[in-house]
């Protein structure tokens, strides 16, 4: 690369290192335990404490010290931390995560393999980091309530330490969270201390029945294949219990309809005599809030969410309020706005969208919102008795809340960057080291709303732009379900800028089907993505085309990356007329060959629906390709599967249809380490002479 922006969008991972993240209270919310590099091109994260109430931070593990390997990037992990990475979308060096124990003053970490635990000074530690035998390579470690003990999992076994192996050796995964759960469904564990650090609530996974998809690294055939279990669209997936194990050895299985609502969304011990999980169907038109008794594994239902289509998630829901009553979420009627609702009553109205629960603070429950401008969120306290509505965060912006014991997390971001505060009861505030690099563009991006249906756009023009000079359009964006590209947060606009100041007219459209303007608008794609994704891009430009005169819809590019990659790759085939070139990264192809959870919610079960799963599959398209396009797909890519571009590749090849294709060996989903900003010079190159005049 050859490039400032570039090269240092890359060193600094999007500009990511050195920022504090995977915040979480401890202490009744004295302390608060993050992870941070040491500056924004370090990529090694270590752990912290804050303590809330004087602002003194405290280094608590360095990975450098406990291995010095461990700091120049993820290297061998366990294979399958490699993969639930993947899930949770984390690329960090060093410490990837850690748990709490039940009082949040000790962690334990698990490092390349090995397996760590650490007290805050004044909690009567050993005095920093200790290592803790274990069988390895462990991960996903969780202390107990009192940090006296530990389980991981090591070779899809749960284990404690001190002890050993408390699950079976039956053949199935133990402690774990299956694909769907984690890339899906929000579900990224699959083990839970009871509050008496005694006894474990642990899931089992069987996943023999589900088919094996494949990896080879063409740089190095010398090396075996990797293989996996991946639940294919109309396909069988992975069977899911949640069993009680007890320190005598002795097992109790949690008893529901697991063939009815095959799904775990969410578990965990409510007390010591109850365990409360969430449970969908496999359409995910019904979520069951269930109380489970540990020691006889009956459940008894608690509250039943539908939707003749799918609910949509809203994190922090379903749950039970501290009075007992349920706490739900719902559509308003004719779906204009997402609610709460409590024993089946809407508490909150048309003027919010709800968007998550936080929790409680001072006897309200704590909530984030959007409101008519959807590129906003709101921090807000709502009286769950009347209704009555606080406001905690309301400017300009995103913002977003963690709370614990009256102590408060705010985060704000918008044009002039991140800004983090934790607020004590007392009013006190203090503010969590951030050594990220600072951002190099102020965007603010023009937003409209446009088209009968209102849709979210944006436009970034290059700086300094000469108001009368035409510019060709590049629409980069997702477009994707239950997903939004136009937002105030400014990260997503580093990158446009750039786009825009290589002399584009950078448009984002949220189509119907992305999320935060209301049920209506993101149920719409329910039976098919392409056709209603397609025509509100089509129109969006249009309709921007026809509001800014220097919009030379003549020259249209469009590019994207997995959803996007799919509507960018869909657009030159179908809307030829509209777009010039597209560059399509990671696009699934063919969604009869995507995951289940994903697939089936939008689009139902392909024997039931083979019509809309040909509709939206671009393969039969190949022959039609009359326009630019550029196939990039990373062979490591265990999401979006490379053979998704490959299929398309060999249509296009079969029909005589000329096109691109650059594969990344080695790259995953996430393009890592500088892969994008790489890719990106390659686009550019791409996009300049095909929309050349």
């Amino acid at each position: 690369m050859d490039d400032p922006f570039l090269e240092l969008s890359a060193a600094t991972a999007r500009y990511t290192h050195g920022a504090p993240r995977a915040f979480s209270f401890g202490d009744d919310g004295r302390l608060l335990w993050f992870l941070r590099s040491t500056g924004p091109t370090d990529a090694c994260d270590g752990l912290w404490a804050l303590d809330t109430a004087t602002g003194a931070e405290t280094l608590l593990a360095d990975p450098r010290a406990l291995s010095p390997e461990g700091s120049t990037g993820p290297g061998e992990l366990p294979l399958a931390e490699r993969r639930l990475r993947e899930r949770t979308r984390l690329v960090a060096a060093g410490i990837g995560s850690f748990a709490l124990s039940g009082d949040g003053r000790r962690a334990a970490f698990a490092l390349r393999g090995r397996l760590y635990e650490v007290a805050y000074p004044d909690a009567g530690g050993a005095g920093g980091p200790q290592e803790v035998p274990a069988v390895g390579p462990a991960w996903d470690p969780r202390p107990n309530a009192d940090g006296s003990r530990t389980a991981y999992v090591a070779d899809d076994a749960l284990y404690v330490t001190p002890g050993g192996r408390v699950s079976p050796d039956d053949g199935a995964r133990w402690g774990v969270a299956e694909f769907v759960a984690a890339e899906e469904l929000g579900r990224s564990r699959g083990h839970w201390w009871s509050p008496d650090g005694v006894t474990l609530l642990a899931a089992r996974v069987d996943e023999s029945a589900l088919r094996r998809r494949w990896f080879t690294d063409p740089e190095h055939p010398e090396l075996p294949a990797e293989d996996f279990a991946y639940p294919e669209a109309g396909g069988p997936h992975a069977d899911v219990a949640l069993w009680v194990l007890r320190p005598d050895g002795g097992r109790v299985r949690l008893d529901w309809d697991a063939v009815a609502h095959p799904y775990v969304s969410d578990a965990g011990w409510e007390s010591a005599e109850e365990i409360l999980l969430t449970v969908q169907d496999r359409l995910q038109r019904e979520v069951l809030l269930l109380g489970a008794d540990p020691v006889t594994g009956r459940t008894r239902e608690l509250s039943r969410t539908t939707h003749p289509l799918w609910v949509d998630p809203l994190p922090g829901t379903p749950g039970r309020l501290p009075d007992g009553r349920m706490l739900t979420a719902a559509d308003t009627p004719g779906g204009t706005a997402r609610a709460l609702a409590v024993d089946g009553r809407l508490l909150t109205g048309d003027g919010l969208q709800v968007r998550r629960v936080a929790g409680f603070h001072r006897d309200r429950l704590l909530i984030e919102v959007g409101g008519q401008d959807p590129a906003g969120q709101r921090v807000l306290l709502i009286d769950p008795a009347t209704g009555e509505v606080t406001p905690v965060a309301d400017g300009p912006g995103v913002h977003s809340v963690q709370a614990s014991a009256g102590v408060l997390l705010l985060t704000s971001a918008d044009a002039d960057g991140i800004r983090r505060t934790v607020r004590a009861p007392d009013g006190r505030e203090c503010t969590p080291g951030d050594l990220s690099e600072p951002l190099p563009y102020r965007v603010v991006p023009v937003l409209e709303r446009v088209t009968e249906h209102g849709l979210p756009t944006a436009l970034v023009l290059p700086r300094g732009h000469v108001p009368g000079t035409r510019l060709p359009v590049l629409v980069d964006g997702y477009g994707g379900p239950c997903a939004q590209d136009v937002s105030a947060e400014p990260h997503r606009w580093q990158h446009r800028q750039w786009w825009a100041d290589q002399g584009f007219a950078v448009v984002t459209v949220d189509n119907r089907g992305t999320a935060h303007v209301s049920p209506a608008h993101t149920h719409a794609v329910h039976g098919g993505f392409s056709r209603v994704v397609l025509d509100d891009q089509v129109a969006a430009l249009r309709a921007l085309g026809a509001r800014h005169r220097d919009l030379d819809l003549t020259r249209v590019g469009i590019r994207g990356w997995s959803f996007g990659g799919y509507l960018s790759a869909l657009a030159v085939l179908r809307r030829p007329d509209v777009f010039h070139a597209a560059a399509a990264g990671a696009a699934p192809t063919d969604f009869r060959h995507y995951d289940t959870a994903y697939t089936e919610r939008y689009l139902g079960l392909p024997r039931e629906r083979p019509e809309a799963y040909a509709r939206d599959s671009l393969i039969a398209d190949a022959p039609g390709l009359r326009r630019p396009l550029l196939l990039i797909t990373g062979l490591a890519d265990d999401n979006v599967h490379p053979s998704h571009t490959l299929r398309l590749s060999r249509a296009l090849t079969d029909a005589g249809r000329p096109h691109r294709l650059l594969a990344l060996p080695g790259v995953t989903h996430m393009t890592p380490g500088g892969t994008r900003e790489k890719v990106m010079t390659q686009e550019l190159a791409f996009f300049r002479a095909e929309l050349r005049r």
